[in-house]
């Protein structure tokens, strides 16, 4: 089983005003964690130079990435990187003035990078030097119908409420999707009248696997969704495995598929925020009083238990995004697991 490198960021210690959520997050994080003993260790602490943030308090994390070959491609909410890997040497650096409230960035079959850029409710497509190709409104609108390519929006703390809440894209065959967190689905950008809707709660991820697709919805639930028929085979509430106790597992984001039986999944230790609609589904579920940290939790989905947790708080990584393959990188002692 391939160790693994885990995006996200670490929380301000100092932070008082819980409901500005973009002013959480100090640090952008990667941890490399090894898969078999749990062992882990910090690769990247990384903070947003002033120019390319809206203040000097804006939050600063790594969003969710990816990885091809011996490239890691990863975004925090105004900028994109490209480290090599496992010595995680930056190759590439792109801050744009369109860029806000980054969600994932991955590279193109034709090796161009899609961005999706959340705060705008678009996709983009940009060559590695930064030059923008195309533009995807996920609502199917002109995408600056409602924004101004005069404003640098790096410079722009929120532009929450957002209309769709973009987080991921993917392809099936040519064509290519975006999930879409505040509408429960994810839809064709090539092919407007295709729609994959979850209908649980938010979603996130949109990985293929095999005939698959795998998403997460923020209250615990892993969805199955077939790629020819685009309706969903399997919905597994992680919530009902080896979870007596109704513990609150934390904020779902993060698949990373390791063969049909088992995966990994990432939580988010439940923060409060300003957009309660946001975390209604923790009063609407009986949870009990405890709540689990943030980490990533191993599952085998045919028996129905939980393998391995790797706890990353203590190292400092308050959120987790998601989780890459990490190969043949260097071995992590066991002592620091």
């Amino acid at each position: 089983m391939a160790d693994l490198y885990i995006l996200g960021g670490r929380q301000r210690r100092d932070f008082k005003n819980l409901e500005e959520e973009w002013f959480l997050f100090e640090k952008a994080l990667i941890v490399h964690a090894n898969a078999e003993t749990g062992a882990h260790k910090l690769c990247v602490e990384y903070e947003t130079p002033p120019e390319a943030r809206a203040t000097e308090r804006s939050s600063i994390l790594f969003k969710a990435g990816a990885l091809r070959d011996d490239k890691l491609y990863a975004c925090t909410s105004t900028e994109v990187m490209t480290y090599k890997v496992p010595e995680f040497e930056r190759l590439a650096y792109i801050s744009l003035p369109c860029f806000n409230d980054l969600h994932y960035v991955c590279p193109t079959p034709d090796n161009n990078l899609m961005v999706v850029i959340t705060g705008l409710d678009m996709v983009a497509e940009i060559t590695p030097e930064g030059k923008v190709l195309r533009e995807w409104s996920v609502l199917f609108d002109d995408p600056w119908q409602l924004f101004s390519r005069q404003i640098d929006y790096r410079k722009v703390p929120s532009t929450k409420p957002y209309r769709a809440h973009p987080n991921f894209v993917f392809w099936i065959g040519q064509d290519l999707w975006v999930t879409r967190a505040d509408l429960k689905d994810a839809v064709c950008l090539t092919h407007a009248n295709q729609r994959i809707g979850i209908d649980i709660q938010m979603v996130h991820d949109g990985v293929p696997f095999q005939d698959h697709i795998y998403f997460t919805s923020v209250d615990g639930k892993l969805v199955k969704v077939n790629q020819k028929t685009l309706q969903i085979d399997q919905v597994i509430d992680l919530n009902n495995v080896d979870n007596p106790d109704r513990v609150l597992l934390g904020w779902c984001r993060g698949v990373h598929i390791v063969d049909e039986k088992r995966v990994w999944v990432g939580f988010t230790r439940v923060r409060k925020t300003k957009w309660k609609e946001k975390v209604l589904w923790v009063k609407q579920q009986a949870f009990g009083p405890k709540e689990k940290p943030t980490r990533i939790t191993l599952y085998d989905l045919e028996a129905q238990k939980i393998l391995r947790e790797i706890d990353l708080e203590d190292l400092g990584m308050n959120a987790v995004f998601n989780m890459l393959p990490a190969g043949d990188a260097a071995p992590i002692p066991r002592s620091n697991g």
